[in-house]
C-alpha cells in the first residue's frame, strides 16, 4: 500500500491540528508535526477534535523542519500554499507523497516556496478569499491524492444500522 505523509509545519490551532489527525487516523495518512506548536499535544482540545481516534495515528514530532528534512530526505514533497501556481488536482501523486503545510496565520516560509516553486501547490478559490481552513485544505488534499491512487484500504461501502439497503429500495 502507498504511503502518504501529512506534514503540519508549526500548526497554532488545537483544533484544527486534532481535525487534521481525525482525518490521517480515518485515511491511514501519517501525520507528522514540526515544533515551535502553538499548543502542547496534550491540550484537551486537541483530544477532542481527534476524539478517540488517538491510537490510530502514525505520528512523528519534529525539533524544526531541518530536523525533519534531514530525517525525511527521499520523500516527494508537495508545498500547499495560496502562494502556489499549480492546482493541487493537475499533480500525479507518487507513493511516500509529502503534503506539507504552513502555520494558520503565516502559511509555509517563503524561503521554501522559492525553493520549489513547481511543487508549489494551490487550491483554487476566490480572489475576495484570503485562504481556507488549514484542516480543510489538508482533507481535500489527501482526498485528491487518494482517489488518484484508487482509495487503498479504504472501505467503499457504508450499512445502514438498522436492515439493509435492498429492503429501503424495495419497501
Amino acid at each position: 500500500m502507498p504511503t502518504l505523509n501529512i506534514v503540519l509545519v508549526e500548526p497554532q490551532i488545537p483544533q484544527n491540528t486534532g481535525n487534521i489527525a481525525r482525518t490521517c487516523a480515518a485515511t491511514g495518512a501519517r501525520l507528522h508535526l514540526v515544533e515551535p506548536m502553538g499548543f502542547r499535544v496534550d491540550d484537551k482540545k486537541l483530544k477532542r477534535a481527534g476524539l478517540d481516534y488517538w491510537h490510530l495515528l502514525d505520528i512523528t514530532y519534529y525539533d524544526s523542519l531541518p530536523d525533519f528534512f534531514e530525517k525525511n530526505p527521499d520523500g516527494a514533497f508537495f508545498y500547499f500554499t495560496t502562494k502556489g501556481r499549480t492546482v493541487h488536482s493537475d499533480v500525479t501523486y507518487p507513493d511516500n507523497a509529502y503534503l506539507v503545510f504552513g502555520r494558520e496565520d503565516a502559511g509555509l516560509p517563503e524561503t521554501l516556496l522559492r525553493q520549489h516553486p513547481e511543487q508549489c501547490l494551490r487550491l483554487p478559490m476566490r480572489d475576495a478569499a484570503r485562504s481556507l481552513n488549514l484542516s480543510n485544505t489538508v482533507a481535500i488534499g489527501v482526498y485528491e491524492v487518494l482517489r488518484q491512487w484508487g482509495y487503498p484500504a479504504l472501505q467503499w461501502k457504508g450499512q445502514l444500522h438498522h436492515g439493509t439497503w435492498e429492503e429501503n429500495e424495495s419497501g
